[in-house]
């Protein structure tokens, strides 16, 4: 015992040690103490790029059908919370329905009500059926205008 003790310490100092750096998103996120700097004009287009690129919305998609696949092999897809619904329904327009500024709201009694703009009828015609893939959504009301891009 006293010769695990010495390497038990140092264990637990270097772990110690270790977790003293911040986690961060990115590598150029500020540290907590430093004051953010806005993103440039091309980070921020290349992120938005990212979050609309087919590759994110397959990637949310896919998120989307495994949450789906485990609550029915679980026994819980006909019991859902109204957050969990909505957050859901977002991910699945977020996904597929790009530069669209939709809003979604949830009961628990399987209602959906999404509001906000979009860029075009065939936006607007697609909001109705992604919502309604969803386990669990039952009546899906819109209250959403065609708003096109300002340039």
């Amino acid at each position: 015992m006293k010769k695990l003790t010495p390497f038990l310490i140092s264990f637990l100092l270097l772990g110690a040690v270790a977790c003293q750096d911040t986690a961060k998103t990115t590598v150029t996120a500020p540290a907590p103490d430093e004051n953010p700097q806005a993103p440039s004009a091309e980070t921020t287009q290349a992120a938005k790029e990212d979050a609309q690129s087919d590759t994110r919305r397959r990637q949310l998609n896919a998120d989307i059908r495994a949450r789906e696949e485990r609550k029915i092999a679980t026994g819980n897809g006909a019991t859902r919370s109204a957050a969990d619904l909505a957050s859901e329904v977002r991910s699945k327009l977020e996904a597929n329905i790009p530069n669209g500024q939709l809003t979604v709201n949830a009961t628990d009694d399987g209602t959906v009500t999404i509001a906000g703009t979009v860029n075009n009828q065939d936006q607007l015609a697609k909001i109705e059926p992604l919502a309604k893939e969803i386990n669990g959504v039952r009546v899906v009301v819109t209250k959403v205008a065609i708003a096109t891009p300002q340039r």
